[in-house]
């Protein structure tokens, strides 16, 4: 059936478009298959009919690839595996559970507070999560280490009061909720937040999409861990819960592909289909749940459909002519969803009323009896069937696609509205209604008493419900989600390590970008630190000159290499193994940045240190994948950035869409981001050892502060000298964000140039130029960091409002120029507002150079004129700065103009060529 017709969504019509020659012998093979199924069972006739189509393949009979089943469940009941729990006591709790997760957020809504809350999610998913809970989801005790659990955002709610009934979270905690300064101590994030509840939470997921992603390179991870050696995993699972609105995330559905490429069958994704996103029907006139089936297959999952409770099986028995099974085809998501807001008569009519066979089938139920036929996602043992199915099958991801209904037992004001998600409140009948429905033991008198705060409920620990939840955690390893900072000791690199760093280059031109390969080349070979260290690259490893890691380190590849490579004889053969160290996730920084994040955090996942180092094209770093970051910063992710062929116009050639002049700009909105644009490869030694000194060094190490940040390095593709580092090096200043790299002892008119990243050779030949031509006599810094001389600088002038009458503390930079005299011209390549950070600090009169607005394809050095932050242009803007203060004759700006052809593009002379792009 075509797509885009109107009746695409009808997922099953195989014969639609052929004509039935002979019905009779139809029928016969109908009734053959049926018998077969009758005497057999399902099992043997899925082999049967499954052999028959691989036959009917090889006799080339046009059988369509069927990636979409029936509107039914894909288990059928004689395979359900049988349910273990004691499923009254399951009830039971549960019903505790959603009680108090929708009275928590109506609290947090009275008239004093008013900060929100999701009461929908959790009531309409309370059965997804607590078969989970109570028979899947191990902890962090448990003998194979414990699961991964990605838990949908909106249903933070019912984790806290899951924590509430195992008397991890108190009453004082629930009534935290979204209050965490305010109730600060007895407070609980809006949402899975590892970083303000970090033995609470492990995985941030609210922002859309991300969950999704980042649980993929979870189970990737897990798997790269084990096959490396680092840790057993093998009896790790790793779910992701999520809504049917959600997976129109790019994100949601763009990195598929690995997790069946990699065969991760490690992983489980469960997605809630209520039918509804934030506003509405996601699939109003179409089908999500039989959408989500088709794209899922097609990209090499299996797949398990919840679609019924036990309620539809006695009428699916007796629905022999397929009519049932043809209206739930046929049915469009929005009519679902209007279903469950009006009443089992509605139902009756509009549903089973469609034929006289399916009236007639639902002929001796009640009103009532068909307004309690279940959608799958609410049915115990239907939920358990499919969890057990996915953890046992084996060469593939699975995805669980759960019918459910938005506001699950909230009340006809709530049960699949669209306004659902955004109700809050509850009113005083609502709430008996809900307690009624739950049969939860408080009385009215209790709800009359103060509508704004109903009593949450807990019937004791010495219940027999509790205990047996209790039990079952104990049985599964402890509580979830927990999350644990203890992680083995890290032995740092050796001193040596650093060496390459601190030689320079000699004689030779080399970029920072190949400095700094060159100093991770050497740190991957440190015998006690080297295999913590996970380089990912997304498919530029030969632009950044790290091929040379292929014949050694290898690319990580689960398969290992399996063909006969095409550069096989040459040295730097590209090389896969599952032992490998590189990640390599392609051209997919999206997929880049959650295996960055996996990596990253996998210290507190899992007790293992891994040290991620992200190379990627700069611009496509915090510009693409910004949203990402943040959520790395939020799991408390530990590693570095590395932006390489930074700059605006250092990346000749490649024009507008590859010339990063912002990035800095980005990631300084980042908390958990620590900038860096260094210069010189030895500035880069410094910087990265330190920053390894503060993520994994001993307390007394003189890092003071939070271990779980990122280093960004920007890094360029333009070859220099690198200097030997200087004996007298200022190291605190590297590290601090600024050192003077050039004093000028010559007399005459004084000024400074500070400068950053590409940009400081330019200065230093701008300070020669200065003195040969002007008499000039200007220093030159090196500005390691506008990023963190700014973020210092602000926490100076905190702490003085803070503290009135107090001395206040000078920032660093305005430290580090004291006694610096004359004006100070910045520049860098990147857009004014980069240096501008500072100039509130800055004692000395200032103004900044830079590549303001769209790059473009050019010389390195028509492109450096074209945006006036070249060589000349720094001396021009010193001469103008001079003159206005009366140091040097009043048209020497304008001579000097037009002797270097400051105007002319042609005329630029700052940069060379060379440096893969």
């Amino acid at each position: 059936m075509a797509a885009g017709e109107d009746t695409s969504h009808i997922l099953s019509g195989l014969t639609n478009q052929l004509p039935d020659r002979d019905p009779e012998e139809t029928a016969e093979w109908v009734e053959s298959l049926d018998a077969l199924i009758r005497e057999q069972g399902t099992e043997r006739a899925q082999y049967i009919m499954r052999s028959l189509l691989q036959r009917a393949g090889a006799q080339s009979v046009g059988v369509p690839m069927v990636t979409t089943t029936d509107y039914v469940n894909t288990i059928p009941v004689d395979q359900e595996a049988a349910f273990p729990g004691n499923e009254e006591f399951e009830r039971r709790y549960r019903a505790y559970m959603r009680w108090n997760a929708a009275v928590m957020v109506h609290r947090a809504q009275r008239p004093d507070i008013g900060v929100g809350g999701h009461i929908s999610t959790y009531a309409g998913a309370a059965t997804l999560y607590e078969v989970g809970f109570n028979h899947f989801f191990r902890g962090k005790d448990h003998p194979g280490g414990g699961d991964q659990v990605f838990f949908q955002g909106h249903a933070s709610p019912g984790m806290y009061a899951r924590a509430f009934m195992e008397g991890r979270l108190s009453e004082e905690d629930l009534d935290g909720f979204r209050q965490e300064k305010s109730r600060e101590g007895h407070a609980l994030s809006s949402y899975p937040h590892p970083r303000l509840m970090p033995h609470f939470w492990e995985f941030p997921t609210v922002s859309m999409g991300i969950g999704p992603m980042n649980a993929i390179y979870q189970a990737q991870n897990n798997r790269y861990l084990h096959n490396r050696g680092l840790k057993d995993t093998s009896d790790q699972q790793v779910w992701a819960f999520l809504g049917d609105g959600e997976m129109d995330e790019p994100e949601s559905r763009g990195l598929l592909q690995l997790a069946a490429n990699e065969n991760l069958d490690n992983l489980n994704f469960v997605i809630n289909c209520n039918l509804q996103r934030l506003d509405g029907p996601v699939r109003g006139n179409g089908k999500i749940m039989q959408e989500l089936e088709a794209f899922f297959r097609g990209a090499g999952w299996n797949v398990i459909k919840v679609v019924w409770g036990r309620e539809w099986d006695d009428l699916l028995t007796r629905d022999t002519d397929g009519s049932l099974v043809k209206i739930m085809n046929e049915t469009v998501d929005g009519d679902y969803q209007t279903y469950k807001a009006e009443s089992g008569g509605f139902v009756r009519e509009h549903f089973f009323g469609k034929t006289p066979q399916t009236k007639d089938l639902v002929a001796d139920l009640t009103d009532d009896q068909i307004w309690n036929l279940k959608r799958g996602g609410h049915d115990y043992r239907k939920v358990y069937a499919a969890y057990r199915a996915a953890t046992e099958f084996k060469g593939k991801p699975t995805v669980i696609l759960a019918h459910t209904v938005k506001g699950y037992g909230l009340g006809p004001r709530f049960e699949g509205r669209n306004a659902t998600h955004q109700m809050k409140k509850l009113t005083v009948e609502d709430l008996k209604d809900f307690r009624d429905y739950l049969r939860i033991p408080i009385s009215d008198e209790q709800l009359d008493a103060d509508p704004y705060r109903p009593p949450y409920y807990h019937p004791g620990f010495d219940a027999p419900e509790i205990a047996y939840l209790l039990d079952r955690r104990r049985a599964l390893g402890g509580s979830v989600p927990e999350r644990r900072g203890e992680h083995q000791a890290v032995d740092l690199p050796d001193a040596k390590s650093y060496e390459v760093a601190k030689r320079g280059s000699g004689k030779q031109m080399a970029a920072t970008t190949m400095s700094f390969v060159r100093l991770l080349k050497d740190l991957l070979r440190d015998k006690k630190f080297g295999n913590r260290i996970v380089p990912i690259v997304p498919d530029e490893s030969r632009t950044f000159g790290m091929d040379a890691f292929f014949p050694t380190a290898k690319i990580y590849s689960p398969a290992g290499q399996n063909y006969l490579s095409v550069d096989r004889d040459l040295v730097l053969a590209y090389k896969e193994s599952p032992a490998g160290q590189l990640i390599h996730p392609g051209i997919n920084e999206a997929g880049a940045v959650a295996a960055f994040t996996a990596a990253g955090t996998s210290y507190a996942t899992h007790g293992v240190p891994l040290v991620p180092v992200y190379v990627f094209y700069s611009m496509f770093g915090f510009q693409r994948t910004g949203d990402a970051f943040w959520a790395a910063g939020d799991q408390m992710t530990r590693g570095f950035i590395i932006g390489a062929t930074a700059g605006r116009t250092t990346l000749t050639g490649e024009g507008l869409q590859h010339a990063d002049g912002h990035s800095p700009l980005l990631a300084s909105t980042n908390p958990a981001v620590l900038t860096y644009d260094p210069a010189y490869g030895y500035e880069i030694g410094h910087i990265v050892r330190s920053g390894l000194e503060r993520m994994y060094g001993e307390e007394s190490g003189g890092h003071r502060g939070d271990k779980n940040v990122m280093y960004y390095l920007t890094v360029y593709n333009e070859p220099i000298v690198q200097p030997a580092e200087p004996e007298d090096l200022d190291v605190q200043g590297v590290l601090g964000g600024i050192y003077r790299v050039s004093a000028s002892s010559m007399e005459g008119p004084k000024a400074q140039i500070l400068a950053s990243g590409v940009s400081v050779p330019w200065a230093i030949e701008a300070q020669r130029v200065l003195a040969d031509d002007w008499n000039v006599s200007a220093d030159v810094w090196s500005v390691t960091s506008w990023n963190e001389l700014r973020r210092d600088g602000l926490a100076a002038e905190e702490e003085a409002f803070l503290n009135p009458g107090q001395p206040a503390r000078v920032p660093f930079v305005t430290q580090q120029l004291e006694g610096a005299t004359g004006p100070i011209v910045a520049v860098s390549d990147y857009m004014k507002a980069v240096p501008d950070q500072i100039r509130q600090f800055v004692p000395n009169e200032y103004a900044t150079l830079g590549a303001d607005g769209f790059g473009f394809s050019d010389t390195r050095a028509a492109a450096r004129r074209f945006f006036k932050n070249d060589t000349h242009s720094i001396v021009v803007k010193v001469l103008q700065m001079l003159a206005a203060r009366g140091e040097v004759e009043a048209d020497a700006p304008s001579y000097a103009m037009d002797r270097y052809k400051l105007l002319d593009v042609n005329a630029g002379t700052t940069g060379g060529a060379g440096g893969d792009a």
